[in-house]
Order: structure tokens, then C-alpha cells, then sequence
């Protein structure tokens, strides 16, 4: 008989441990899918984590995983175990939304690589998780679904643009969740959920995007796992990552073991820690939860050097560089989908949320030289952090400038317009992730602690371009130092309730 104690112990279980489980036949897919249906139908109504949830259909994989289990063969790394997939990816013959009420019929013929990937390592897809508009915002809300709470504070946002994935990861409504990071949005949802977001060396993770295969021509998005163990977000990310022909960005095998980096001894590592990562303006709640995870580290007898990254240029200048470099590609986006009925800046103008309007609007103004010409603003960026890596082999800093914010009503929740009573930009200026997203070097969020009112902070942990396997090491190396698993909010609530 089961319990809602004894949903909570499964659903709760780190993925590594649930997916050896199952491989013992300790567990069944069955009824480690059937508590996760039942653990969402309970919260996704306060926490908002899922747009779409494919309870049918999860259960008819679990049926075909259990089998398969019974009939004794070989097993991928995730068999049976429960994921959720942002709402910007693609599962075949399911509808992707993108967060939005101008995308309301769009059903893809095929799922996107990293899924199949998923799907061919015998993970199950419980369903689709929320998403801002096209994801071009660092706030989980839409026009369409509203927004996503992280589940330690109802009522205060998710982070975006994965903050479904995050939310329902951190609530224990999936095991594990896929996300995409163009400018931090595995890191940022991470930070305001809890959880762990990696965003490993652009090109890892490849992906393959039609009809014009060179969309992301800069390091600018990638694809990552959401998970509560850096074991875990290592594991999910093994299974995604790989070359793939049809992505001529994709890198080759580069040898990089990401779960074994997790659980290898190394080396203390130089760190430089970046309180202000340039010249982010941090609130001082954010600023005291990181210096005492740094605390931590310096504890351990490594050693970390306080420096300032010279990025060139103002914070400010930095977002509007990032508004100008993605709102290019959704006007590209915008011109494919035209031609499949999709007008976004005809028909549909009326339906996009304000900002991602306007985004796509002064996009269409901006010319290819001007384009070309902000990767001189880019260069800044990578000289800034190779600076840095010249005497270090990795950069903490906050992952955020803030800590969660409070949700919207309108369905258009937006981060805060000044810090420390300076301007930021309201999308993305508090998030100090995107910069790595110019320059595609290897990054973590992890756990840092809580503020005095309890809401999550994150720690960014930045490694050279392709060294993934320090980052997850030294990922993990704090994870041990300062765990973090046992105060999840669901958790804590299950031993109250006992």
C-alpha cells in the first residue's frame, strides 16, 4: 500500500541510486512512475512546474521499461527513470507550446536530439515543463500558463527560462529535467529552485536544428540537465552529450568522463572568487550566502583568491548586448516559422508577451554588421575570464545578483529594475550567468545556503573552455563540504508530517 511518506522516499530518491534500483529489480517503473503521477497531481497545482503532463503515455513506457527489465537484457543509464523536458524542446507527437499563446497547434513529427537521447537510455517523459515565451527571459511566466513558483516559497518565482524543469525537479515531480541555457537558464532557475544546473563546454551537448542547422553560430545556447546531486546532473549529462554529424558546431569525443569526474580525488584547484563577476551590482543578502560558501571552501584548505573580472564594459552594456545576440536568433526563428503558418510579427504580434515583442521588433532593425560587429564586445568578455584562468582553474561567484522574486499577477513576472539603487534590466541584468554564454565555458549552480527568509542562493562555479570534469569535481568536492539534499522543502515536510 502506498503512502503519501512513502511517494515522497521514491520520488526524492537521487536519480543514480533510483536507476540502479530499478536495474536490481529492486524497484519497478511502474511504481516509481505511478508515485510520480501522484506526487505531481498533489503539486503541480501550487507549484505550476508542468504545462502539460503525458500521464498516459509515461505509463505505457513504464509498462514496456518493466518488461524490459524482466526479460533480462542490456539497460541504458537511465531505464526507467522519470524526467520531465522543458516546453522549448520537442517530444514527437506532442504538442511544444513555447510558452505561448501564438504557438497553439504545433505538434513535431520528432522529438529533438538530446530527448531521443534521453528516450534511448530508457528514460520516461512524465510531461512538458513551463517555460517564459521562447525562453527570453530569466522569470518562469507566460501569457499562457502563468507562472512557476519554486517550491520553497510559493508565490515566489522559479527562476527561468527552465524553471519548470527546475521547479519540478526541486519538488520531487520528476527525478531528473532537461533545460536549455542561452544566457543562463539552467544556472538561473537552479539558483531560485535549489537545485543543480550545468551548462558544460558549448558543443558537448550537440544540437540539431532545422531548417538552418548553424542557429546558434555563437556559444551561445546550450542544452543541461536539472538535478538535486551533482551525481546526478553528471549522469544526465553523459547521456545528452556526444558529437552528432548534423550539428556542425557539436565537438568531438573529448575523452571528458563526467560521472566519474564527480567521484575522482583531485587536486586542490586555484580559485578566483569574483564577488561582483565586473561589476554586477549584488544584493547584500545574495553577497553574505556566497562569501559563507566560500568560507566553506577556504575551510577545506584550497585556496581562493578575491578578484574582479574586467569585463571592459558596464553590466548594462552586457544585457543589451545579450537582448541584441539572442533577439537576432528569434527573428530568424520568427522568419522560419512563417512559412509554416506561424507569423509571430503579423498575425500573432497581438499575442506575445510586451518584451518579447519588442525584442523581436528592434531585432528585425539590427544589421549584419552590426551583428559582426558585437563580437568585439564578446572578445572583451572571453579575455576578461581567460585573464583570470591564466593563474586560476576556476571562478566562483554568485549565480545571481538576487534572491527570488515575488510572481507577477499578469502573467509577465520580470526580475527587478535596480539593485543597491542601481538600473539593471529588468530580463536578464540580475543574472550573472550570461557572460559565460558569449565566451561557451563549462559552469555550475549549486546550493550556496538560504537568506535570512529562507529563499535559495545559488554559487557559480566557471572552469576553462572544455575542462567540464573540474567543474563537476569541484561541484561535487562542495556538495560534500555543505550537502544540501536534506533540506529540500518536500522533504523537510515528509519528516515533519513523521
Amino acid at each position: 500500500m502506498t503512502t503519501p511518506d512513502s511517494d515522497t522516499q521514491l520520488c526524492f530518491l537521487p536519480a543514480t541510486e533510483l536507476a540502479a534500483r530499478i536495474r536490481r529489480r529492486d524497484l519497478s517503473p511502474v511504481e516509481v512512475t505511478e508515485a510520480y503521477l501522484r506526487r505531481i497531481e498533489a503539486r503541480n497545482p501550487l507549484v505550476n512546474a508542468y504545462s502539460l503532463i503525458l500521464a498516459d503515455r509515461a505509463m505505457d513506457a513504464a509498462r514496456a521499461a518493466e518488461k524490459a527489465v524482466m526479460a533480462g537484457g542490456p539497460l541504458g543509464a537511465l531505464h526507467g527513470v522519470p524526467v520531465g523536458i522543458k516546453d522549448l524542446d520537442d517530444v514527437a507527437g506532442v504538442p511544444t507550446s513555447m510558452g505561448s499563446n501564438a504557438v497553439m497547434n504545433r505538434v513535431p513529427a520528432r522529438s529533438s536530439l538530446a530527448v531521443e537521447r534521453l528516450l534511448d537510455a530508457g528514460a520516461i517523459v512524465l510531461g512538458k515543463t513551463n517555460a517564459p515565451e521562447f525562453g527570453h527571459k530569466g522569470t518562469t511566466d507566460n501569457l499562457r500558463f502563468g507562472p512557476t513558483s519554486t517550491p520553497w516559497a510559493i508565490g515566489y518565482n522559479a527562476g527561468g527560462s527552465s524553471g519548470g524543469s527546475a521547479a519540478a525537479v526541486a519538488d520531487g515531480m520528476a527525478a531528473l529535467a532537461q533545460g536549455t541555457d542561452g544566457g543562463g537558464s539552467v544556472r538561473i532557475p537552479a539558483s531560485f529552485s535549489g537545485t543543480v544546473g550545468f551548462k558544460a563546454s558549448f558543443g558537448r551537448i550537440p544540437s540539431v536544428t532545422r531548417p538552418d542547422a548553424f542557429l546558434w553560430g555563437h556559444p551561445l545556447v546550450h542544452i543541461g540537465p536539472l538535478a538535486r546531486t551533482v551525481a546526478d546532473a553528471a549522469l544526465m549529462t553523459a547521456v545528452m552529450a556526444g558529437p552528432h554529424p548534423r550539428d556542425p558546431l557539436s565537438l568531438p569525443d573529448t575523452g571528458i568522463d563526467d560521472v566519474a569526474a564527480v567521484e575522482r580525488p583531485s587536486r586542490a584547484p586555484r580559485i578566483a572568487f569574483s564577488p561582483r563577476l565586473g561589476n554586477f551590482p549584488v544584493d547584500a543578502r545574495v553577497a553574505a550566502v556566497v562569501r559563507g560558501a566560500v568560507s566553506s571552501i577556504q575551510a577545506q584548505d584550497i585556496a581562493v583568491d578575491e578578484v574582479e573580472l574586467d569585463f571592459g564594459v558596464d553590466h548594462n552594456e552586457l544585457a543589451a548586448l545579450w537582448v541584441r545576440t539572442i533577439g537576432v536568433h528569434y527573428a530568424a526563428i520568427a522568419v522560419h516559422w512563417k512559412g509554416e503558418g506561424i507569423d509571430l510579427l503579423g498575425d500573432h504580434a497581438d499575442r506575445l508577451t510586451p518584451e518579447f515583442r519588442r525584442m523581436l521588433e528592434d531585432a528585425v532593425g539590427v544589421s549584419a554588421v552590426d551583428h559582426a560587429l558585437d563580437d568585439l564586445l564578446r572578445t572583451r568578455i572571453l579575455d576578461g575570464l581567460e585573464d583570470v584562468f591564466e593563474d586560476h582553474d576556476l571562478i566562483v561567484a554568485p549565480t545571481l545578483a538576487v534572491p527570488p522574486v515575488r510572481n507577477a499577477t499578469d502573467g509577465n513576472t520580470i526580475g527587478p529594475t535596480e539593485i543597491n539603487g542601481e538600473p539593471v534590466d529588468p530580463l536578464i541584468g540580475w543574472c550573472m550567468t550570461y557572460p559565460v554564454n558569449f565566451t561557451g565555458h563549462p559552469a555550475i549552480s549549486v546550493p550556496a545556503g538560504l537568506t535570512p527568509e529562507g529563499l535559495p542562493v545559488g554559487l557559480q562555479i566557471i572552469g576553462r573552455r572544455h575542462d567540464d570534469e573540474s567543474v563537476l569535481a569541484m561541484a561535487a568536492r562542495f556538495e560534500r563540504m555543505q550537502p544540501w539534499f536534506q533540506d529540500y522543502p518536500g522533504l523537510a515536510q515528509a519528516d515533519r508530517a513523521a
